[in-house]
């Protein structure tokens, strides 16, 4: 069974990725049982640039193949922020209520309110070559408040295209069949079977 190491901390990235892997037959790990690997500043100025940064100083500091990944939200109306600053776009990583509130605000008043939920993935082999990558999108507008208490990140906020709810909302299994995540994961796992088989 082959390995690919997840290079994330994102516990819901990583309980969605594990979701749409189950069937594929690798072992899966994470950054978590990896301290060797350490953070890597997200410098990039696409997801794409992102993804690959993550999937190389992975592979090369655990001499594993690696998955990188990196996702966030584009609004429209606010030039495609919050963009690769999602998760930071109110200040500290990770704080989902403040990013919320911040995007919430930004919105007041805006009755266009089209977005994009982007993920770019990217696969590195041991020696930290970047072999593969895809992306995913998924279109949807922005609600003037939450709904749900599934998902994480802006998915309260995020109301995908042609459905009536959210994003957290959505059993996992519909969201996996329509995420940006999902999406990107299915583009790239030919390319995978092609480098771990």
């Amino acid at each position: 069974m082959a390995t690919l190491l997840l290079a994330t901390r994102n516990d819901g990235k990583v309980r969605e990725l594990r979701e749409i892997f189950t069937h594929t037959g690798y072992a899966l790990e994470t950054l978590a049982s990896h301290p060797e690997a350490g953070d890597v500043p997200e410098t990039g100025s696409t997801f794409g640039e992102n993804a690959e940064l993550k999937a190389v100083s992975a592979a090369r500091a655990t001499a594993m193949w690696a998955l990188g990944e990196d996702s966030g939200l584009e609004v429209d109306a606010l030039r495609g922020a919050p963009g690769v600053r999602s998760a930071r776009f109110a200040g500290p990583y990770g704080d989902t209520e403040a990013n919320n509130a911040k995007l919430l605000v930004e919105l007041e008043g805006v009755e266009s309110r089209s977005a994009r939920f982007v993920c770019a993935m990217a696969l590195a082999s041991p020696d930290g070559e970047v072999v593969a990558t895809s992306r995913g999108t998924c279109e949807g507008v922005i609600l003037e408040e939450p709904q749900g208490k599934g998902g994480f990140g802006y998915d309260p906020l995020f109301k995908p295209e042609g459905k009536r709810v959210t994003m957290a909302e959505l059993p996992s299994e519909q969201k996996s069949a329509l995420s940006h995540r999902g999406r990107a994961a299915r583009a790239i796992l030919p390319l995978l079977a092609a480098h771990l088989s």
